[in-house]
């Protein structure tokens, strides 16, 4: 069974079964996974990081092992990772999947910065990655965007 089935979040059935085996469960059986923080209920926390002034952009295997690494420490369950290298000397884009959602990077080492994109649901935390990331980059200037994705509506 994969992680995502293991947290009820697919179905293990043909794509065309899916609707069914949903509809069989009742709101009672199906777990919620958003998060609740500060009177806040929402489906997760997206961080959009920039890392200026940024060292190793260039290496697909370092970056991968790197945000599997953050990935972990911020709690999360890793599907998948797939990187690109664009030449010898150019940039990497790349992603980790995850049961909580994923960890994106594109870096231009022509310009020694790198834009990363982490989003996580549940009891994920994912300024936990961060430190892990900066360890690889040794970023001069990190800037980090926070948006709360899914917030419901409490009225």
């Amino acid at each position: 069974m994969n992680a995502l089935a293991q947290l009820g979040m697919v179905s293990e059935l043909p794509r065309n079964n899916q609707n069914a085996s949903f509809a069989a469960a009742s709101d009672d059986e199906r777990k919620d996974y958003f998060v609740e923080r500060d009177g806040m209920k929402f489906a997760g926390t997206h961080l959009l990081v920039d890392l200026w002034d940024a060292k190793n952009l260039d290496d697909p295997d370092r970056i991968d092992a790197t945000l599997r690494e953050a990935a972990i420490v911020a709690g999360a369950t890793i599907l998948h990772s797939h990187f690109h290298h664009f030449s010898p000397n150019g940039g990497v884009s790349g992603v980790v999947v995850l049961a909580e959602s994923h960890i994106s990077i594109h870096t231009w080492p022509e310009r020694n910065f790198a834009a990363v994109d982490i989003f996580m649901c549940g009891a994920c935390d994912p300024h936990m990655a961060v430190p892990v990331m900066q360890r690889l980059f040794q970023a001069g200037r990190l800037e980090i965007d926070e948006e709360r994705r899914g917030r419901v509506d409490r009225s």
